[in-house]
C-alpha cells in the first residue's frame, strides 16, 4: 500500500502520455517517453513511473561522456522481434559536431515486467574505451520506492572464492556496488525492482549505488567496466576498440515480488545463453576432499565406492534416475592410468558414475621455467596471463591465459585421459584465474578478462563436450558452459559451514536458471552434532547437488559412517533433493535468511526453517509468507523427525540449537 500511494504522488512530477507519439512509445503496461528537458528518458509502468531521466555514458579520451549532455536527440521506434520474443525497440540517437554517435536502444515486450537496454558509440575513427554505463539515474528519490526501515539493497559477489558474502543491505549507507545484478526491495511488501547485466560476452558489469539515507536512495549506475579487487584484478579493465562499440544489454524490471523480479532477471539471461544442456537428474554422490583430500588414494577410492554401494544406494541415496557418482578431487593424479581406469570400471559395476578433479587455468607450480608439459614448446612463462608485467597469483596459483595454444592442448589431453578410462563428470576449479584482465593475450583479438574466460570456456565446452561440468571457484557468469556451479566457497560439517552456504541461498537461489543446478559443496559429518549433520544435509538437498564428503574407507572415521546409516538413507527427506532450489521466505536478515521455502507441482509445500545458534529458537511463520492459503487447514509433517500435524493461517515451531525442521504441507 505504502508503494502506490507513493506512485501517486511521484506520478505528478512525470509528464505521462496516453497515446504512442514519435517520442513516446506506449506498449500495453509500458510507457517510454524521451524528457526534452533533462535530455534523458522517462520509463512508467502501469502509467506510473518506474524511473525518470535515465541516460548513458562512456569513457572517451579519459573523459566521461553522457548521453543527455549532447546537443542533438532524434527519437524513433518501431517493431521488433528476437528470441524473447515480439516487441518494439526505442532509440534515441544522440550526435554531436566532435563526439561519436551514441544511439541508446531500448527493447519492450508487452508481456514481460521488465526493460532492456544498450547502447552503442560509433565513429568514422578507430574508438577505445573501458566504461560504457547504459543506465545511469542520477537519484532514485522521486522513483517507484518509498523508501524506510524495511527496505533492502542486494549485494552480489563476482564470484564466489575467498568466502564472499551475499549481502541484504539496510538504508542508509555511504555506497554499495555489487556485480552483475542487484534488487532494490522493500521486505515486507515484497515489492521491488531489478536491475543487472543479461550479457556477459565482453565486460565485467556492477551496479554501483550512491550514498543512501534511511529514506532516500542515492543514485544507480550499472555500467560495463569494473575491475577492482573483488573480480580480482589489480589492473583496469581492458578496453574495447574500433569504430563501433556495443556495452552490455541491462536489464530494470519492477515486480510485486522482488524473488520473482531475480527468477525473472535469471530467465532473461537463460535465454541469451541457454544453460548447457542436461538430460539426466540431479547429481547425487561423494567428493573426496571433503575429508580425504590429499590423503586420497587408489585402494581408498575403491572403498569408499563399494561403501556406498553396500550402504547408502540400496536405501534411497541415489538420484531421481537411480545414479549416485563417486568423484575423485585434487589427489588423482597420484593414481597410474591403469588404476584410474580400474576405479571407473569399480564405480560402474557398483552402478555408480566416476568423477575427477582439473583446474584448467591455473599453474600450481609457480616455475616459470618450467616445461610446459602439454604442449613442450613452450614454458609456463609463455602461458602465465601477466598484469603490469608480472605474473598474476591468485589462491596460490599462476593465472593461465586461457586463449594460449598451450592451454588449449591441455584440454585436449586431459579430456582424451578422461574419456579413455571412462569418466563423465569433471569438477573444474579456480575458473576465475582466466576471467583476470592482463596485458594482453596471445589470441590479439581478445581485449577483456571475460572475452578471454569465454574463449577458454568455450574450448572446455568442446573438448569435454559429453561430460558433465560442475564449477567451483568461479564467477556468477557466464553460465552456459557447465551444467552446475558452486554457490558459495568451500563447506564442511559446522553450523557456520549451513549458515555460509545458506547465506549464498538466501540471495542467490535464482542461479538454478541459468545453470541446471546449484551445488552446495560436499556435506560433511564428521565431527559435528547431530543436529549439525542435519542442518548440512538439509542446506544440500534443498540447494541443488547432494554430495558427501566423508572418509567411507575401511579405516574411515565410524562416526560418521554411523550418521550416514542413520541420517543418508531417509526417503522422505532425500525425495525433498529434486534439484530446484528452495527460495527465501524473507529478505531481511542479518547475515543469511533462515527459513526457505519451495512450491511443488504436485501442490506440496517444502519449508525449511534453520536455527544457527547455540539457544533453542521459537518462532510462528504465517503461512501466507510461503504462498498458502490462510483460509484452509494443512496436514504438515517434520521429516527429520516424523511428526505430523495440522495447521491453519500459522504454524509455531521450536528449533533446537545448532538444528533444522524440515517440513512438507500436504495439498
Amino acid at each position: 500500500m505504502f508503494l502506490c500511494m507513493f506512485l501517486l504522488l511521484a506520478a505528478v512530477q512525470f509528464s505521462g502520455c496516453s497515446r504512442s507519439t514519435s517520442e513516446c512509445l506506449k506498449v500495453k503496461d509500458w510507457e517510454i517517453i524521451y524528457n526534452s528537458r533533462s535530455g534523458g528518458v522517462d520509463i512508467y509502468k502501469n502509467s506510473l513511473p518506474l524511473c525518470g531521466s535515465v541516460y548513458s555514458s562512456f569513457k572517451y579520451q579519459e573523459k566521461l561522456i553522457k548521453s543527455c549532455d549532447y546537443p542533438n536527440h532524434r527519437i524513433s521506434s518501431r517493431k521488433y522481434e528476437d528470441e524473447f520474443g515480439k516487441g518494439y525497440i526505442y532509440q534515441v540517437v544522440c550526435t554531436d559536431s566532435v563526439l561519436p554517435m551514441l544511439v541508446q536502444t531500448f527493447y519492450i515486450y508487452p508481456d514481460y515486467d521488465y526493460v532492456l537496454t544498450d547502447f552503442t558509440i560509433e565513429d568514422d575513427q578507430e574508438l577505445s574505451s573501458n566504461y560504457m554505463a547504459p543506465l545511469i539515474i542520477d537519484s532514485l528519490a522521486n522513483g517507484s520506492f518509498l523508501w524506510n526501515a524495511d527496505s533492502r539493497v542486494l549485494k552480489v559477489p563476482f564470484d564466489n572464492d575467498k568466502w564472499g558474502r551475499y549481502r541484504s543491505v539496510p538504508l542508509p549507507f555511504e555506497q554499495l556496488t555489487s556485480y552483475e545484478v542487484t534488487a532494490l526491495f522493500n521486505n515486507e511488501e515484497r515489492n521491488g525492482i531489478i536491475v543487472g547485466s543479461v550479457e556477459h560476452d565482453t565486460w565485467k558489469t556492477a551496479v554501483s549505488i550512491g550514498k543512501s539515507s534511511l529514506y532516500n536512495m542515492g543514485s544507480l549506475c550499472c555500467y560495463g567496466g569494473v575491475a577492482d579487487e573483488q573480480t580480482r584484478d589489480s589492473k583496469p579493465h581492458g578496453s574495447l576498440v574500433g569504430r563501433r562499440l556495443k556495452s552490455p544489454k541491462v536489464f530494470i524490471g519492477y515486480f510485486s515480488d522482488w524473488r520473482d523480479g531475480l527468477e525473472a532477471y535469471a530467465n532473461a539471461n537463460a535465454t541469451i545463453t541457454p544453460p548447457r544442456k542436461w538430460e539426466g537428474a540431479v547429481p547425487f554422490g561423494w567428493n573426496s576432499w571433503g575429508v580425504l583430500k590429499f590423503d586420497l588414494t587408489y585402494q581408498k577410492a575403491v572403498e569408499v565406492s563399494e561403501y556406498i554401494k553396500d550402504h547408502l544406494q540400496n536405501q534411497s541415496f541415489v538420484s531421481p534416475a537411480g545414479t549416485v557418482y563417486v568423484g575423485l578431487d585434487s589427489g588423482w593424479n597420484s593414481f597410474t592410468e591403469q588404476q584410474l581406469a580400474s576405479f571407473v570400471k569399480i564405480c560402474k559395476d557398483n552402478g555408480q558414475k566416476a568423477g575427477v578433479y582439473w583446474t584448467p587455468f591455473t599453474d600450481w607450480g609457480r616455475n616459470p621455467e618450467k616445461v610446459f608439459e602439454d604442449c613442450p614448446e613452450y614454458k609456463y612463462k609463455d602461458v602465465y596471463l601477466y598484469a603490469n608485467g608480472a605474473p598474476q597469483e591468485l589462491d596460490g596459483a599462476y593465472a593461465l591465459d586461457p586463449t594460449h595454444p598451450a592451454v588449449e592442448a591441455a584440454m585436449k589431453n586431459k579430456s582424451d585421459l578422461f574419456r579413455r578410462v571412462g569418466f563423465e563428470y569433471v569438477k573444474m576449479d579456480f575458473m576465475t584465474h582466466g576471467a583476470m584482465e592482463a596485458d594482453q593475450w596471445h589470441c590479439d583479438t581478445i581485449r577483456t578478462g571475460i572475452q578471454g574466460y569465454n574463449y577458454g570456456m568455450k574450448l572446455l565446452n568442446k573438448y569435454f563436450e559429453d561430460m558433465y561440468i560442475n564449477l567451483s571457484i568461479s564467477p556468477v557468469f557466464p553460465s552456459q558452459y557447465a551444467q552446475s556451479r558452486r554457490i558459495a566457497c568451500d563447506a564442511w560439517n559446522k553450523i557456520k559451514d549451513t549458515e555460509y552456504t545458506m547465506n549464498a541461498v538466501s540471495y542467490g537461489w535464482w542461479q538454478d536458471l541459468v545453470y541446471q543446478y546449484n551445488d552446495a559443496d560436499h556435506i560433511v559429518l564428521k565431527d559435528a552434532t547431530e543436529g549439525e549433520n542435519r542442518a548440512r544435509i538439509t542446506s544440500g538437498i534443498i540447494t541443488g547437488l547432494y554430495i558427501l564428503g566423508d572418509d567411507f574407507s575401511v579405516d574411515g572415521d565410524a562416526s560418521a559412517k554411523s550418521r550416514s546409516l542413520s541420517l543418508l538413507t531417509r526417503e522422505e527427506i532425500n525425495n525433498v533433493a529434486t534439484g530446484v532450489a528452495f527460495r527465501p521466505v524473507e529478505g531481511n536478515g542479518e547475515a543469511s535468511e533462515n527459513q526457505f521455502v519451495r512450491l511443488n507441482e504436485d501442490g506440496s509445500c517444502d519449508y525449511a526453517v534453520f536455527n544457527y545458534s547455540d539457544e533453542e529458537v521459537e518462532g510462528t511463520v504465517p503461512l501466507d509468507r510461503l504462498g498458502l492459503k490462510t483460509n484452509k487447514r494443512y496436514t504438515v509433517k517434520e521429516l527429520w523427525r516424523n511428526r505430523e500435524e495440522e495447521v491453519g493461517a500459522s504454524m509455531k515451531y521450536t528449533i533446537p540449537a545448532r538444528d533444522v525442521l524440515l517440513f512438507r504441507f500436504y495439498k
